[in-house]
């Protein structure tokens, strides 16, 4: 059968309706453009009106006759004055075309980019969240992110991830590290590299917190810090991770910082430390600043396997007993030390049992310090000596009755070499400089929550205490005053709070069979030894 023609008058209806459309269209927007001053004052006197309302409903009601009064006065003194009917209408129509104006209206949501990015990261997240066989899978191919993500979400200036919560199903195995760990590095690497992010695992709710972190400060200098006797400064940390804060001066001002606070002598459960860091990571500035904080209220020794005479100006300080740097000093310096925290304990032990308090020469804290070692171990097998480490082990068993505190510093190479004292016995750990996930773990014996960034500042890393948390550390700037690349506000600052006593120019390295000034403590040896 034939198509027949459709009339005139319904095949060009099409194109009458269309261009009626855009007619209508454009009038309506002259109007708009033509009418947009009074729009705009319409609108700025209702919600004049109705401010007027609110205002008028949330005065009590004995205050209401005074308000009528008082109107009613203005109003009676605007008719009265020259031009003020005309002056009141000009101010009202001002008002009201101010209260009316367009404004930008508030961003609810992410823009497009934004969205795009919420969208990949929760595609990547798919092959940790989901399993064949949910009914109801949160996480799915072209599901919805709003549903996991949320609105706990934030993008900072540049469009990337300053903060997301993740809502994931109660199935995943989130007390499994591993597991922890993929999903982590997930997220790091879709949200942008370079940056700090913080990991909070809530496993009871099933959510995941992550969090960029801001850099730490890295213009506290040395300084003396706000602490009481047996407590020591090993850095600065997120002010939301201790309860604690102590005023530092922070180049020309003075404020609050959060400080990484180890506790030492007889009731501390932590007290000897380890280090341990790559070459450049600061270990020997950390070891600097624990000998500056000694210095206040005991003595310090200091055996340095590196050999390169960080410890120099040091030598002839007040309460430094010695800084060695070779090997035959190093092994008569801590056979000494072992000897001195054996005739602390007896002199502790027989003024206990007969009634008195302890003697004086043994309240005063004794710090022991050695970097490196591992140096000094392979010297010793070579030559036929004894390894100094083995000396540590009186000090290391016995130091916390007996004031002695032992702070080790070594790099990640040479952690085999470490003897099973050392390693068993220094319960407070630190690990500075650029370490992976693995590393940190095998000294700290946890895994931080965040994930660590190719480049750091020197003394930038974590600290645990014990069983206590991983905490960022960033260790408090202490170069050497003598070292050339020193600035003069640096120099200054590590020098004033070196206690009197003559100081040579130059590092002097010691050799000797017996260190310096040893006698020092010993003031009653045949009482101590019997």
């Amino acid at each position: 059968m034939a198509r027949r023609p459709l009339p005139r008058i319904l095949s060009s209806g099409g194109a009458s309706i269309t261009r009626s459309r855009e007619i209508a269209r454009t009038a309506a927007d002259n109007a708009t453009d033509v009418l947009h001053p009074l729009i705009t004052v319409t609108r700025g006197l209702r919600l004049l009106a109705a401010a007027g309302r609110q205002k008028w409903a949330a005065t009590p009601r004995d205050r209401r006759g005074h308000v009528l009064f008082l109107v009613a006065a203005c109003v009676l003194v605007v008719a009265l004055i020259p031009y003020g009917p005309l002056l009141a209408l000009i101010a009202v129509m001002g008002a009201a075309a101010w209260r009316g104006r367009e404004r930008t209206p508030a961003r609810t949501g992410p823009d497009e980019a934004e969205t795009a990015r919420l969208r990949a990261l929760y595609e990547a997240l798919v092959p940790h969240f989901s399993t064949a066989d949910d009914p109801g899978p949160l996480f799915s191919r072209g599901g919805d992110w709003e549903e996991a993500f949320g609105t706990s979400y934030a993008f900072d200036a540049d469009g990337r991830l300053t903060r997301l919560q993740v809502h994931y199903p109660a199935y995943f195995t989130d007390g499994e590290p591993d597991c922890r760990a993929r999903v982590e590095q997930v997220l790091h690497a879709k949200s942008g590299r370079g940056r700090e992010y913080h990991f909070a695992w809530d496993e009871e709710s099933n959510h995941l917190l992550m969090t960029v972190l801001a850099a730490l400060p890295t213009t506290i200098a040395a300084q003396r810090f706000v602490t009481a006797p047996g407590e020591t400064v090993l850095g600065f940390t997120d002010a939301d991770a201790v309860q604690r804060t102590v005023p530092v001066r922070d180049g020309d001002v003075t404020r609050d910082a959060s400080p990484v606070i180890w506790r030492t002598g007889s009731r501390s459960t932590e007290p000897h430390l380890l280090a341990v860091g790559h070459p450049g990571s600061g270990t020997t500035t950390l070891m600097r600043s624990l000998a500056l904080q000694a210095l206040q209220y005991g003595d310090v020794l200091v055996v340095e396997g590196g050999g390169t005479g960080e410890y120099g100006f040091l030598t002839g300080r007040d309460g430094v007993l010695a800084v060695e740097c070779g090997l035959a000093g190093a092994l008569s310096t801590l056979e000494w030390a072992a000897h001195e925290t054996e005739r602390r304990l007896i002199a502790a032990n027989r003024a206990r049992q007969s009634g008195h308090p302890e003697p004086e020469d043994i309240k005063r804290p004794l710090w022991i310090l050695l970097d490196r070692p591992s140096v000094f171990g392979h010297l010793a097998a070579a030559d036929g000596r004894q390894d100094p480490q083995e000396l540590l082990e009186v000090p290391l068993r016995h130091g916390r009755a007996a004031g002695v505190t032992v702070v080790v510093a070594d790099q990640f190479d040479s952690l085999d070499t470490l003897t099973e004292a050392v390693r068993t016995r220094t319960r407070a750990r630190a690990v500075l400089g650029p370490a992976t996930r693995e590393e940190a773990e095998s000294v700290l014996g946890a895994s931080p929550h965040t994930t660590p960034t190719p480049d750091v500042p020197p003394g930038r890393g974590y600290a645990r205490l014990g069983t206590g948390p991983v905490l960022r550390l960033q260790v408090p700037v202490t170069p050497d005053p003598y070292d050339g690349a020193t600035s003069e506000a640096h120099r200054e600052a590590v020098l004033d709070l070196l206690p009197g006593g003559p100081a040579p120019a130059t590092p002097v390295e010691s050799g000797a069979a017996e260190p310096k000034r040893l006698d020092a403590l010993v003031t009653a040896p045949a009482v101590a030894e019997g």
